[in-house]
């Protein structure tokens, strides 16, 4: 199918494939336009509507920063130099070495001012090794990977693309791409986007419904697959639908997966102002409700102090926001369904806003994990669990939960003032290191990992195929890191002007164009993206000075 573009491949030089993607960044790039208003339209966003900002961060904004990335790492390595070269190295908890990988340049620290972020890897895995392995594949580039299946998302629209570029530089390997019916109306757009990969035959895309999916996967051909989706989707791949499941698999090759579960937002307490209770309201309402709520990595369970003083407050400013963030369509297949069975079988839970966003409060002393807890929803429903204690005894309990109640281990959120956490030390340190989960954000979301491109992204390790959790393998990680064990993003506790100060992480950002609550996040987003596309400076600066009137 592709075996020519497989061959082909595997003749190029690393200069010849870094080229390769700066021509891709110029078509992605001419059609990034197309993309967003595409995407956009698909998910019942109008012209005007104020979440259309979305569509460009984590469609082809993402997509840009991310082939600038990989061809930075291919021109290292065709340098014969490390892409942990210039990389601060040090260690973490557990006997665990990181690599502090953003901000990668100084554009970073200003796009995204105040945060910083970590690739942990496997502990045990040493320096020495961590430089001489960084590259992956692309150290050894004649060496074909074939041609794999991957099976892209249905739900944010960079994902299927990262995915094959991926599949391609981590593991040589050319890609058949089987859309999800949801992005059907972005073929065209990806045609042209994408034609640097698919004339030379590195990629091909093909669309259909779930059973075209099935006979794919059973094609001899390919020797991989990669798949964005659900566990039930992931055991139907490598088991086959027949019950009781047979002895052995029924998939005959390697298999990588990300697929989500149910993500906590573990808050800290602390003596907090109400602006800093209004502002991390915003916070967690835009983890749940981002993309309607139709995210892998959703917070989904907010868990708080039943100590904490505060605590009533902020769950009234979390109501708040949750209910003030700007109407938009349930629009994924399945989630209207989805939010009938909530309401019919907790009849507890708060309904709110346009009455499509429910509220759950789970009762702390339950023997076995809520339904909140253990489905992945798919959909703006938010759990909420109070524990007993304060400082350190609250935050070792809420990690034991998070690991132990939630299902999954995908990404996980953690807010927390700057006092505290310094007051916490080196506890707060090893609590993080026991959060089992492949994405950690510390006063920030998850979901910016995602458009993070040094950064991992991936399920915490341990999945297998008879119990894949929230995956196999990482994506994205655009210093072909070996042995990756979790990224680490850490942000500012409070926005410009409360980030001034010294004892506060410093940050330009007045509010994030991701937040819900922006008022000029759909300006904001597709501004960045439109520098990242052309490198023209007065969009940069046009760009900032919007976003300082958030």
């Amino acid at each position: 199918m592709l075996d020519r573009g497989s061959r082909l491949w595997s003749t190029l030089t690393l200069d010849q494939r870094a080229r390769l993607l700066d021509r891709l960044h110029d078509t992605v790039a001419a059609a990034a336009e197309e993309w967003a208003d595409t995407a956009a339209d698909a998910k019942g966003l109008g012209p005007q509507h104020p979440l259309r900002g979305e569509e460009w961060l984590t469609g082809p904004y993402a997509t840009l920063v991310a082939l600038e990335a990989y061809a930075r790492t291919l021109r290292t390595l065709a340098g014969d130099a490390s892409p942990l070269d210039g990389v601060r190295l040090d260690d973490a908890p557990g006997g665990r070495v990181r690599a502090r990988v953003f901000p990668a340049t100084g554009l970073d620290r200003i796009v995204l001012s105040g945060f910083t972020g970590e690739v942990w890897l496997r502990p045990g895995t040493g320096r020495a090794h961590a430089r001489a392995a960084a590259g992956l594949a692309q150290r050894r580039p004649t060496e074909s990977g074939g041609v794999g299946l991957v099976l892209g998302a249905g739900n944010i629209t960079a994902i299927p693309v990262l995915d094959v570029l991926y599949e391609l530089l981590s593991a040589n390997r050319v890609s058949v791409l089987k859309l999800n019916p949801t992005q059907d109306a972005l073929v065209p757009v990806f045609e042209r986007a994408l034609a640097p990969l698919i004339e030379p035959g590195f990629l091909r895309i093909v669309t259909g419904d779930g059973a075209v999916g099935a006979e794919l996967v059973a094609r001899p051909e390919f020797s991989h697959v990669h798949i964005t989706g659900s566990a039930r989707t992931f055991d139907a791949i490598v088991w086959g639908t027949e019950q009781p499941r047979p002895a052995e698999p029924q998939l005959r090759v390697p298999i990588t997966a990300e697929l989500g579960g149910v993500a906590p937002v573990i808050v800290v307490p602390g003596r907090w102002t109400a602006a800093d209770l209004r502002f991390q309201a915003e916070h967690i309402a835009t983890m749940r409700l981002q993309n309607g709520g139709h995210n892998c990595i959703a917070g989904q369970v907010v868990i708080v102090s039943a100590d904490w003083p505060q605590r009533g407050a902020f769950l009234s400013e979390l109501r708040r926001a949750y209910a003030a963030a700007p109407a938009r369509p349930v629009w994924y297949p399945g989630a209207e369904a989805t939010l009938a069975r909530v309401r019919e079988a907790t009849p507890e839970a708060t309904w709110i806003g346009d009455g499509t966003r429910a509220v759950v409060t789970v009762p702390a002393d339950a023997a076995t994990a809520a339904p909140v807890e253990s489905t992945e929803y798919f959909a703006p429903v938010l759990g909420v669990v109070a524990l007993a204690g304060e400082g350190q005894t609250f935050l070792d309990a809420a990690v034991a939960h998070a690991n132990e109640r939630l299902t999954g281990s995908l990404g996980a959120n953690v807010l927390i003032d700057p006092d505290t956490e310094r007051a916490l030390g080196d506890g707060f340190e090893r609590a993080i290191a026991d959060l089992h989960y492949g994405g950690i954000a510390i006063n920030a979301w998850t979901g910016v990992s995602f458009t993070i491109p040094t950064l991992s992204w991936g399920a915490y390790p341990g999945g297998t195929l008879a119990g894949v959790g929230s995956g196999i393998g990482v994506v994205h990680n655009a210093l072909l890191l070996d042995d990756v064990e979790r990224s680490v993003l850490r942000g500012p506790f409070r926005p410009f002007p409360r980030s001034l100060g010294r004892r506060q992480r410093f940050s330009i950002l007045p509010k994030p164009p991701w937040f819900v609550s922006s008022r000029t996040g759909a300006a904001v987003s597709e501004g960045l993206t439109r520098y990242y596309a052309g490198r023209r400076i007065p969009t940069l600066v046009a760009t900032l000075t919007r976003a300082l009137g958030a």
